[in-house]
């Protein structure tokens, strides 16, 4: 049986590297393989040398007997318009290492960070206007995915990795970019012998002051998970409950919906503007973001991600053959059926159906024994909002099945005994967001 593997991110910079040999040391007794997980970003000329230097050693003490591989990958693509370097490599990297952490099979990742790193974060996100959840810096350890994502030398001064390196003699490159003051951390980097005349133990407060900051954090979210539990209803939120939260609790609770919602924290800007705007009104309203759109409707806050529309889409046809998820590229979306034992379309009568947009005039009846009405007051009396209102509407032989926001219409369900589904659209989403890292 393969042995148990631990891996290391390694940039071929010092810390890295000290902590690469660290863990091939310890890794070594321990009886572990140990991956060393190197990323390309090719935002420099000299990446490839880093690369083929870190290869080199690896092979070296591979060669020697170690149980050391090596794993690398290149990045491709470029920041998206709006997007950082420094935020786009940094998804980036993480997604990397985690893809290679999974082809080594190892579920442990080590990373190099330590103590003023940390606290070079807490400072970063206090000048940015950062909350608790910012100002925690980084975690000793996350899991995510699979894999726990863990900083051991997270408390260790950066003093004592320098003096590991020179006692062991080790290999590794020095980062001319690390000089490059257009970047937010090398600016700030550029102070701290400033900082450490004037406050000696200035690392130890600001790592302290993010331990409280996670502590805090910690609570603020229990908190919100609390109030959204009496503020949910399936997945929207309700205004006026929510509104009456004091002042503080509910722009916590606000933010900890959103993040969930959107995968990522909210701008100050967006939750300061709802803040200012949602208790005020009653008509429904929208509000655009980058990933999506928030929409208030009959006293209820819902989240859309993102959706491609097909406004112009025409008549469609469309041969169901089973249960399953139907994709129809003409209108940006896929049909999902569902068998069922009861409430659904005859399976035969969906073997070819029609899609095509509202024309005007046509009737929908909710439940057998409901009367049919024109969509637009079946719609008003399902409080469906007018962008849930998309998509198209299904017929088979004339007769009108299934309507999206509304459901199936109840004078085409099946009878008992005879092999019936369930019909759902949905539109395609837009690419998620960025996606969020350890």
């Amino acid at each position: 049986m393969s042995r148990r593997c631990v891996a290391v991110a390694v940039s071929g910079g010092r810390d890295s590297m000290a902590l690469l040999h660290a863990t091939l040391r310890a890794a070594a007794t321990a009886g572990l393989r140990v991956a060393a997980l190197h990323v390309h970003h090719g935002l420099q000329p000299q990446a490839g040398a880093w690369q083929s230097g870190v290869k080199a050693w690896c092979d070296r003490r591979a060669r020697a007997g170690a149980a050391l591989e090596f794993h690398t990958r290149r990045l491709e693509g470029a920041p998206p318009r709006g997007d950082s370097v420094e935020a786009w490599a940094r998804r980036e990297r993480y997604a990397a290492l985690g893809e290679m952490a999974r082809e080594a099979g190892a579920s442990l990742v080590l990373l190099a960070h330590h103590r003023r790193d940390q606290a070079e974060t807490f400072l970063l996100q206090a000048l940015r206007g950062g909350g608790a959840a910012g100002l925690a810096g980084m975690p000793r350890s996350a899991s995510r995915a699979g894999i726990t994502w863990a900083r051991p030398w997270l408390q260790l001064p950066r003093e004592a990795i320098e003096a590991y390196a020179r006692r062991h003699r080790l290999w590794f490159v020095d980062d001319a970019s690390n000089e490059d003051v257009r970047f937010a951390r090398n600016r700030l980097r550029s102070l701290w012998p400033a900082w450490r005349q004037a406050f000696p133990e200035a690392e130890q407060a600001l790592c302290a002051a993010a331990r409280r900051a996670a502590q805090d954090a910690a609570c603020l979210d229990a908190l919100a998970q609390l109030d959204l539990a009496a503020l949910r209803d399936a997945d929207t939120l309700s205004v006026e409950r929510w509104a009456a939260l004091a002042p503080a609790r509910r722009a916590n609770a606000l933010r900890a919906w959103l993040r969930e919602c959107m995968g990522r924290g909210a701008s100050e800007a967006l939750v300061e503007r709802l803040l200012d705007e949602l208790p005020r009104g009653k008509a429904p309203a929208r509000w655009p973001v980058e990933t999506g759109e928030l929409r208030r409707y009959r006293g209820r806050l819902a989240w859309s991600p993102a959706a491609a529309r097909a406004e112009a889409a025409g008549a469609a046809v469309l041969c169901i053959e089973g249960p399953g998820v139907y994709p129809v590229p003409a209108w940006r979306g896929r049909l999902h059926v569902e068998q069922v034992d009861s409430g659904g379309i005859a399976l035969s009568t969906l073997r070819q159906l029609r899609l095509q947009p509202r024309g005007g005039g046509e009737q929908f009846q909710r439940t057998p024994r409901g009367v049919a009405r024109s969509l637009k007051k079946q719609y008003q009396a399902g409080g469906v909002a007018a962008w849930e209102r998309t998509g198209p509407l299904l017929y088979a032989d004339g007769q009108l099945l299934y309507v999206p926001g509304l459901g199936l219409d109840a004078r085409a369900l099946a009878p008992a005994g005879v092999p019936q589904a369930t019909l759902r659209w949905q539109p395609d989403a837009t690419a998620p967001g960025p996606r969020e890292t350890p």
